[in-house]
């Protein structure tokens, strides 16, 4: 952050180079800056690039207040957000305004009156970037007091005014949020009268309070978002506020499991500790993000509610919290995410998904477990070759090794959750044929990574019915 300005008063600002421009010209003027010089703009947004980006671009080039429609944890907020790297560093606003008023354009009675009594001594004070973002979350219970204001009674008696004159109103949050960014999440969570309220102010600038027109040609940046499912389910955007919005700028969930990795990478809180001591083989990653792919496409799940990109990040926080603790009850300094680890992050996907009937006919953990399996399946015929239903009579197939080892005598394999690194992969590397498999089919495979692998093919014939799978109280078991 550049120091405040040393600048306060009219007269001095007079002096000076500034010039007043409204926010939209603001926000344009260092948009075009930008793309120009070619820095980027939204950092830590991934997978817009070519879609939302650009179009978001588009709008604010072209002045527009703006609707981000889409399902939920889809980076609506966090770009609005983002909007305010757009805006000048500090802006002056007159000394003492409630509406942030600029000193060489006041719409506020007091900061005319003020200027015409003081002149160039009229006070200036300055308004970072940071502070022009206001937010409100639309909800049934707000009032047109909350966003506009209202006349308040003890300011019309102290000052013996009527209530028609200006001087009585209590400013609401729109006007306070004169020259800034204004967010409104979940629009058509609003009454329909609220939303009314809104017509003057986006198309002529001046608002009506308890019946009083008061002309106020505020200045101010909208943003709305809201889920397409509000449309038809709680609410809707009202047609005529809905034709003043100028841009309406749909968003999307990750395209593919590389963006969707990036974008848990970005976002997961870790602490130093747990990125330091604990190793996350690449295909516990991949399988991770398919999940969240299996969820958008389950039965189970309500499409029409969506599976926010919060669900991995909270996952992935919960897989290497999982292996930590297992670390820590085994007295190791160092571990390895394992693929039976992934039980740690059920209770994330619990919370993250809105069920349809037969989603909680099943009930949440079993849906849970049926989208980790259904991501394994997916991710196995990447790796591997497709687990055949009916093999052909006297033609080895290619698992047809591990499931007669599993048939001999001691054919059994049990992970516990809490077992030492050491007896896990004794474990799995009792079973040979799976290194004959990894051979063929993956030799690229890091060393690292084996063990982890080794688990997944397991998994894998399990979820294929090649194998039986058993989860008990403290692991899992395989025959």
């Amino acid at each position: 952050m550049t120091a405040k300005p040393d600048i306060k008063t009219l007269g001095s600002l007079k002096a000076t180079e500034y010039k007043s421009k409204n926010i939209k010209d603001e926000l344009r003027d260092n948009l075009r800056n930008k793309i120009f010089k070619k820095e980027p703009v939204f950092e830590g947004i991934f997978g817009y690039e070519n879609t939302v980006i650009p179009q978001l671009e588009h709008a604010i080039l072209s002045r527009h207040n703006i609707n981000l429609l889409g399902l939920r944890g889809q980076a609506k907020t966090r770009l609005a957000r983002m909007m305010t790297a757009l805006l000048d560093e500090w802006i002056p606003f007159v000394a003492g305004s409630e509406i942030n008023d600029d000193p060489f354009n006041p719409i506020s009675r007091y900061a005319k009156e003020l200027i015409e009594k003081e002149g160039d001594n009229t006070p200036v004070e300055w308004l970072h970037r940071d502070d022009r973002f206001f937010e409100k979350l639309a909800t049934p219970d707000v009032t047109v007091a909350d966003l506009i204001g209202d006349v308040d009674p003890i300011k019309a008696a102290n000052l013996k005014l009527s209530y028609a004159d200006d001087r009585v109103i209590h400013f609401g949050m729109i006007p306070r949020a004169n020259r800034c960014i204004f967010v409104i999440n979940e629009l058509p969570d609003l009454q329909a009268r609220i939303q009314v309220s809104l017509f003057n102010i986006l198309q002529e600038g001046d608002v009506q309070i308890r019946g009083f027109k008061v002309r106020m040609p505020l200045d101010i940046q909208f943003v709305f978002t809201a889920n397409p499912e509000d449309y038809t389910n709680r609410g809707s955007i009202v047609t005529p506020l809905k034709d003043r919005i100028g841009s309406q700028i749909l968003t999307h969930y990750p395209e593919n499991i590389h963006v969707a990795k990036e974008i848990t990478k970005y976002e997961s809180r870790l602490d130093n500790r747990q990125t330091e001591t604990i190793y996350i083989p690449s295909l516990a990653k991949d399988l991770l993000e398919q999940i969240g792919f299996e969820a958008r496409e389950s039965e189970y799940v309500d499409s029409k509610s969506g599976v926010s990109a919060r669900m991995s990040i909270t996952a992935f926080e919960n897989l290497l919290s999982t292996a930590e603790r297992r670390a820590l009850l085994t007295g190791e300094e160092k571990t390895s995410v394992r693929l039976s680890d992934f039980v740690g992050i059920i209770p994330a996907i619990t919370g993250k998904v809105e069920l349809v009937y037969e989603g909680e006919q099943e009930g949440a953990e079993a849906v849970a477990q049926m989208l980790i399996d259904n991501a394994i399946r997916s991710l196995f015929t990447v790796h591997f070759p497709k687990v055949e239903k009916l093999e052909k009579k006297g033609v080895e197939g290619p698992f047809q090794q591990i499931t007669d080892w599993f048939l001999e005598d001691d054919g059994f394999l049990e992970i516990t959750d809490e077992s030492p690194d050491e007896s896990y992969a004794k474990a799995l590397n009792r079973i040979n044929p799976l290194n004959d498999l990894i051979e063929k089919y993956q030799p690229d495979t890091k060393p690292e990574d084996i063990l982890f692998l080794k688990e997944f093919i397991l998994w894998g014939l399990a979820v294929n019915k090649k194998l039986n799978k058993e989860r008990f109280r403290t692991g899992v078991f395989f025959s």
